[in-house]
Parts: C-alpha cells; sequence; structure tokens
C-alpha cells in the first residue's frame, strides 16, 4: 500500500489587490519523491511556495503536514513541522565559515555558551550527507564555488533532519557537471525518504530528475502527472495554455501584409552574447515588422532583449544599425539610437507608483533630453494628451497617481512613455501580461499600427497564440541558444512552435551554428 502524501494542500486560494493568485489549487507531496512544480511566470509558484513555507496567509484551504492540519503564520512554523527550503539565491553568510553557515541557529552549546569543537563536528557530520564530509568546516565559506555554497545550503536545510526539502531553481547558477553533482545529492536525501519539491525551467533536468510533477497556469491546477506518462510537448501545451479569445477579431500577420526585407534591416547583430545569459545569437529587425520570441521562461527572451536595449551590456558580437557597426552597452545608448525596451516587470522596472499618469508618461523623453534641461510645460502637455488619448488611457486624469490606474492601464502608459521618443525599434517585453481582455485586444491593435507605420516591432510573449497571430517572423529560443527563425505563414501554428520548442533535435535558426540547447528557453 502506497505512503499517504507528506504534504497536501487542498483548495488553496490567495488574492492580492487586484489579483487571485492562487484559485482553489491543490497539490500533494509523497516521500522519498523529487516533485516538480511546473508553470509559467505568473502562474503561481512562488506564491504556492510561500503558502507551504509561512510567508503567505492563505484566504481559503487547507495545509496538511504527516496529516495534520497546520496553520503555518511564519518560516519558524514551517521549520518546525519539518519543512526547509533552499532559494535560488543563496541565502549564506560569506563572511563566516562553512560551519558557522551549516549550523547557524542550531550551534551545540555548553554551560558557557556555544561549544564550537563540537559545534564543527556535528557541521562535518550534515556535509558529509550531502558529499562535503572533505571540507574543513572552519574555512571561509567565500572560499567556495557558488555550486559547493548550494550544497553548503542544502546542508543546513538538513541539520533539523527536514522531512520536506523545497528547492527553487538551484540549478540556474550551475554548470553541467555541477548540476550532475547536486541531482546525485538529491537522489540520496530521496532514497532517505526526504519529499523534495524541485522548481526548475529546464525541462531536460525536470525528466532526468523528478518522479511527479504538477502544473499551474494563471493561479489553476491543471493536473498532477508521473513524470514518465507526460511528454514533452504535451507538457508545455498544459503550461501555456492556448487563450485566443483577445486576438478573434486580429487578422494573422501573414495575411495582413508583406513586409519588405529586401533593404538593409534597422537592427542586426552577429554572435550576440553573454556568459549565463544568451548562447551567440544572430537577430535582425526589419522596419515595419512584427518579429515574435517564442520560448518558456528560461529560454532567454528577455536576456535577449536587455541585450539589445544594453541594459545588460553584450560581452561578444558584432552589432549594425541601419548597416552601421556601433556599440550599444546602456539605455541611453540604445534610446539615441532610437531603440526602446518596455520591461515585462512592470512593477519595478517600470511605473514610479508615487509618480502621476503625467511623469510617468514624459519620463523616458525627460531622461533624453537631460535632466538638466526640463521640458517645457506646453511639450509635456501636448505629449500626454496626444498618447492618452491615441491608447485610450482611462480615466483620462493625467494627474492622478498611477498607482491607481488598472493594470491595463498602466500598461498602456508605459507603450506611450516609449512612444513618445520615437522609437524605430520597440522591444515589448509581455505587454499583455495581467491585463483584462479589452485592454489587451486595444495594444495589440496598437503593435500592428505601430509596425504598419515602419516601426520595428520586437514582441515577447509566453502566449503562443499572441506570437503566432502577430509576428511576421518569428525566432525560437531554448535554453538560452536560438532554435529557429521562421517567416510565419499557415504552417506555423502554437502547435508546431510547441513541437518545435520540445523536439530536441529541432535544426538550428539561419546564421545560428551553435547546437540546440536541451533545456527550456524567458
Amino acid at each position: 500500500m502506497p505512503a499517504p502524501p507528506l504534504v497536501e494542500m487542498q483548495d488553496i486560494s490567495i488574492s492580492f489587490p487586484g489579483v487571485k493568485a492562487l484559485d482553489r489549487v491543490s497539490f500533494r507531496l509523497f516521500p522519498g519523491e523529487v516533485h516538480a512544480l511546473m508553470g509559467e511566470n505568473g502562474a503561481g509558484k512562488s506564491t504556492l511556495i510561500k503558502a507551504l513555507t509561512g510567508v503567505y496567509d492563505i484566504d481559503e484551504g487547507t495545509v496538511l503536514v504527516a496529516g495534520t492540519p497546520q496553520r503555518l503564520r511564519g518560516t519558524a512554523d514551517a521549520q518546525a513541522a519539518g519543512i526547509s527550503t533552499v532559494y535560488q539565491e543563496v541565502n549564506l553568510c560569506t563572511n563566516l565559515s562553512i560551519g558557522e553557515n551549516v549550523m547557524l541557529g542550531h550551534e551545540t552549546r555548553g554551560p558557557l555558551g556555544i561549544h564550537w569543537g563540537a559545534t564543527h563536528r556535528r557541521a562535518s557530520e550534515v556535509l558529509e550527507k550531502v558529499g562535503l564530509g572533505g571540507l574543513d568546516p572552519r574555512m571561509p565559506l567565500s572560499s567556495l564555488s557558488i555550486a559547493l555554497q548550494q550544497l553548503v545550503a542544502i546542508s543546513r536545510a538538513t541539520v533539523t533532519d527536514s522531512k520536506v526539502l523545497i528547492l527553487d531553481e538551484p540549478t540556474s547558477s550551475l554548470d553541467a557537471n555541477e548540476v550532475e553533482n547536486l541531482f546525485d545529492v538529491i537522489r540520496t536525501l530521496r532514497d532517505d525518504g526526504v519529499a523534495i519539491l524541485f522548481v526548475s525551467h529546464f525541462l531536460d533536468q525536470v525528466y532526468e530528475i523528478s518522479d511527479r510533477l504538477t502544473v499551474l497556469r494563471n493561479g489553476v491546477f491543471q493536473g498532477e502527472f508521473l513524470t514518465e506518462e507526460i511528454d514533452q510537448a504535451r507538457l508545455i501545451a498544459t503550461m501555456v495554455g492556448k487563450e485566443i479569445g483577445a486576438l478573434d477579431s486580429l487578422e494573422r500577420a501573414s495575411d495582413r501584409r508583406e513586409v519588405d526585407r529586401s533593404g538593409v534591416p534597422v537592427y542586426s547583430a552577429e554572435g550576440l552574447s553573454r556568459t549565463g545569459s544568451l548562447e551567440p545569437t544572430d537577430v535582425t529587425f526589419h522596419a515595419g515588422e512584427v518579429l515574435g520570441v517564442a520560448g518558456l521562461l528560461g529560454s532567454g527572451r528577455t536576456e535577449l532583449a536587455r541585450l539589445v536595449y544594453g541594459a545588460d551590456k553584450p560581452e561578444h558580437g558584432t552589432v549594425r544599425l541601419r548597416g552601421t557597426d556601433t556599440h550599444i552597452s546602456s539605455p541611453s545608448q540604445a534610446l539615441a539610437a532610437r531603440i526602446a525596451y518596455a520591461s515585462e516587470n512592470r512593477r519595478d522596472e517600470g511605473i514610479i507608483r508615487d509618480l502621476s499618469v503625467r511623469e510617468n508618461l514624459i519620463l523616458a523623453v525627460q531622461a533624453e533630453r537631460g535632466w538638466t534641461r526640463p521640458l517645457p510645460t506646453h511639450e509635456k502637455d501636448a505629449l500626454v494628451e496626444k498618447y492618452m488619448a491615441a491608447l485610450n488611457v482611462r480615466p483620462a486624469d493625467p494627474d492622478r497617481p498611477i498607482s491607481n490606474l488598472s493594470g491595463g492601464n498602466q500598461q498602456k502608459v508605459l507603450l506611450g512613455r516609449w512612444l513618445a521618443t520615437q522609437p524605430e525599434v520597440l522591444i515589448l517585453d509581455e505587454p499583455t501580461r495581467g491585463i483584462d481582455v479589452g485592454a489587451k485586444t486595444e495594444i495589440m491593435e496598437q503593435v500592428i499600427a505601430l509596425a504598419d507605420e515602419g516601426v520595428a516591432i520586437v514582441f515577447i510573449s509566453s502566449e503562443l497564440d499572441e506570437v503566432v497571430r502577430l509576428s511576421d517572423r518569428i525566432i525560437v529560443l531554448k535554453d538560452r541558444h536560438k532554435l529557429a527563425d521562421l517567416p510565419v505563414d499557415e504552417s506555423v501554428t502554437t502547435d508546431s512552435l510547441i513541437a518545435t520548442i520540445a523536439d530536441e533535435t529541432a535544426p538550428d535558426g539561419p546564421g545560428d551554428p551553435h547546437p540546440a540547447g536541451t533545456g527550456v528557453g524567458s
């Protein structure tokens, strides 16, 4: 008879202002298994983990650990229930020794305080469990590589003999050999009966290490599967969904018009790359073209956008603007070259919540002009009036704090901010995420209108139907490599893109000499 679940979350709901992050989600975690939690950005993975670790209070539902209902009101409650977490960013103290990090808060104490000899001996025993028994626990943690620090963090999580271990993107900074060493440790812990919740955007790693997986999409449970019983194409389709209702009124780009690619591209790059972000990649943007970028989270979508814009400095590559060699290593250089970038992170890298709609909208133009030369009031008013009207920003009150607007209207203000710079290349990273259907359709229509006016649009979206519907050409990324560069015709569909992403033997895109990667690609 199989063992009962060690963790069971039943009908969990959590809401934040304006959004339901989890909607009656259920999740099971069994002892002695590696369970992968899958989903795109915004799917609810982090919210579910924070509910399980006591960071977030749940609005509805029940959490059971070892069959006992738990009300987890903080991380201390979670640890007391046997739940430990190792986050993507290693949360250790590099100014302390290895042993001090392992035993922090659990030092061996005697009548005169901490017994450091016994503490370090206990640290060595714990380190042995993760294959680090040869390390001197008195060595400074800063002397270790990131990979070894990751294992130290896992060893710290096992000090209290936790029965549940949550690993949130543990392989994001590791190379292939380091990943394999980590997986050996995970298998050892699993075989000792530990229940491991594993979060990763690399599909091949998920299939290599996990026994079971749960898929979330838009805060809703999509299914629980044995890993061996669901192939990559079906998993990807379950993760991304097929939500095309907002685009039903829009023609496919391939049915709308022909793009003239005979002239010199507005922007082209050969071998554009940055270690850990993007393998050497060739891209071209043509005037009046919508270039879609397809790939799942982790594929390099946002990394490509940031390299083109100079938000991250490229380490290699040749860049040409209208056929002339150039260097773009900062956003100010990109703006001067008429390249604008609307980040996917609207909250932290987009709107400034304490400023008004007016102040947010004119921000990029003022930055381009220089802060010592304020825009004249009549120019500000003209810009604000023009783009609030063109984009149908509601309510039409430019002096209202932007934090009071809906997500869709905030997104329109950000679009207006970049349009005011009169870009020749406009990079839109997830411009429709988290907005209602009406606002989504309006933004899609604006993208089409801008392309018709000759702007080169780079359109990045997790919604593959949007990418297919709007794009004249699509590049497909996976595991920070370019898999394909596809002119859009009737043969290009959501299903064909999913098959390309899932197929390890997919050909490289034109001009990309590097082999296809094996993980899922943001």
